[in-house]
């Protein structure tokens, strides 16, 4: 284990060029910068999502002498909504993240995410605005946008929105990627998941990034349904040579529509044996109280960064990874 930074001077250099261009790029289009909370008395309950936790002992409805527990945000996206609901206008933020999983080429248990707000926007106003922010700061061509159907028609030959549990598995084994984990799965959306990462993401996005929409709705808990199809949601990911860079929203709006959603979660939890998760309430007084519509997205700085340098692993574009930190 070495103490000196994996970021070298000279790319630390780039990194803060590319960091204030973000910037310049929101100033010139009048989004206010903002700073919410790292720390928070909840956390998100997607399944597929962990956060890291911390215990604090002095707020002022603690139990005496117990800590209650903490948790580091995977995105700042709560806060952000509740600065929405609180009146404020389209807003960014450049933020520090923090999700419990592995330490791997792309990812840092502890990272860089740049989020932002647009009201009276909808997913395609704000894919538009993404692919700007990409074309500013990694010169690339301009993006392609495909629905999610039809990457897995046109690289599976089978439609997601009908295709039955042994449909995916066929074509998984096709592809010569069948475990016995799979075999056993019973969850739908995991085996949909798992075609779209292991035999779709791999080969789209090579020449330009590549915007892809119309998730499933069971995979979007935070997006409006399409109001043509109720089979998808509004959500949207881009991916650009080999890298998700993106995941974005036309946001959910509902109180009632985000509690049912998320309970659903927490009932997805428990067949997993999962630890249900708190919901958050002071979120869903926010969306009780009026969230504006506006459409929200999540980038990912250092990975942003990776490719803008063309740089192979997430330590080289962050100062301590975690193995040094």
């Amino acid at each position: 284990m070495s103490w000196q930074s994996t970021l070298s001077w000279e790319n630390a250099q780039k990194r803060a060029k590319i960091l204030q261009q973000i910037r310049d790029f929101f100033a010139e289009r009048n989004v206010l910068e903002v700073e919410t909370p790292s720390l928070s008395q909840a956390t998100v309950t997607d399944v597929h999502l962990e956060g890291l936790s911390c215990r604090y002992n002095f707020l002022s409805d603690s139990p005496i002498n117990q800590a209650i527990p903490l948790y580091l945000q995977t995105s700042p996206e709560f806060h952000m909504k509740r600065l929405l609901a609180s009146g404020y206008g389209c807003i960014f933020q450049i933020a520090k993240a923090f999700r419990h999983e592995a330490f791997g080429k792309y990812h840092n248990p502890e990272f860089t995410l740049l989020e932002w707000y647009r009201i009276n926007f909808d997913h395609f106003d704000l894919m538009a605005e993404v692919g700007e922010l990409l074309k500013t700061t990694l010169h690339c061509a301009e993006p392609i946008k495909k629905t999610y159907q039809e990457l897995f028609i046109e690289y599976t030959a089978l439609d997601p929105l009908t295709a039955s549990r042994d449909d995916l598995l066929t074509v998984i084994s096709r592809n010569n990627k069948l475990s016995d984990w799979l075999v056993n799965e019973d969850d739908n959306d995991i085996l949909l998941q798992f075609i779209f990462c292991e035999i779709i993401e791999p080969v789209i996005g090579q020449n330009e990034p590549c915007f892809v929409y119309n998730f499933p709705s069971s995979q979007a808990s935070l997006a409006k349904l399409c109001p043509d199809d109720n089979r998808v949601a509004q959500r949207f990911e881009c991916y650009y040579q080999g890298i998700e860079l993106v995941n974005g929203f036309n946001e959910l709006t509902s109180h009632e529509t985000q509690v049912q959603r998320f309970q659903e979660d927490n009932k997805k939890r428990a067949v997993l044996s999962l630890p249900e998760k708190v919901i958050d309430e002071n979120f869903i007084s926010a969306l009780s109280h009026g969230l504006p519509q506006c459409a929200g997205v999540a980038l990912g700085v250092d990975r942003l960064i990776m490719l803008a340098l063309k740089i192979e692993h997430i330590e080289q574009v962050i100062t301590f990874p975690i193995g040094s930190a």
